[in-house]
């Protein structure tokens, strides 16, 4: 009998990543990463207790790939830096997105404990929202993240017309950001003249 194959952590989730790009994290099973590096079941379960702590992981890759894909918009605005990360990633990997943010999932429970809180330290630099309060800048990140996961899902299911590409995404995308951050100002000097 040939000696078992040991394969790291890492290329565990990597074959487990490739699987749920392609097919969404629901799809992702033991038996399929196993078949993916070509082994039995055994190495897995060497790293991983069951399936739920090998999706955990591959969760942790997509905050990983969506704080990368943030860090390289430069847009020239942080909070336009966001918007437009989670765009390009909802084109890239719609399987995903549709997992993540369609169905009822436990998979993002510490989003806005993980992500939520780098994010806002993102906005905090963004000369346009100087003078926020750190629960104001999440109450707009809030509200963007409303009008982002509409989006998000248009893209995902191909609802908007051919001719509206990445450019023309992020123009919308930057108008209603504009339109929230407005909106958001003239509340504060409305509280603050009370």
């Amino acid at each position: 009998m040939p000696p078992k194959k040991k394969f790291s952590t890492e290329q565990i989730i990597e074959a487990a990543w490739s699987i749920a790009k392609e097919e969404g994290i629901d799809s992702m099973t033991i038996r399929k990463v196993a078949d993916r590096l070509g082994s039995s079941i055994a190495p897995i379960y060497v790293n991983f207790s069951d399936v739920e702590e090998l999706k955990q992981a591959v969760v942790k890759k997509v905050s990983q790939i969506g704080q990368q894909m943030i860090h390289e918009q430069n847009t020239g605005s942080p909070f336009g830096d966001i918007g437009a990360a989670s765009l390009q990633f909802a084109q890239e990997y719609p399987a995903l997105v549709r997992d993540l943010a369609m169905k009822p999932n436990d998979y993002l429970k510490n989003y806005d404990q993980d992500m939520g809180t780098e994010l806002v330290n993102n906005m905090k630099t963004d000369p346009e929202l100087a003078g926020f309060e750190e629960q104001e800048l999440r109450m707009i990140l809030l509200k963007m993240r409303a009008f982002q996961t509409g989006l998000t899902m248009m893209v995902v299911n191909r609802q908007l017309p051919p001719e509206f590409d990445l450019k023309s995404m992020r123009k919308l995308l930057d108008s209603v950001a504009e339109d929230v951050v407005i909106a958001a100002k003239l509340r504060k000097q409305e509280d603050s003249s009370d």
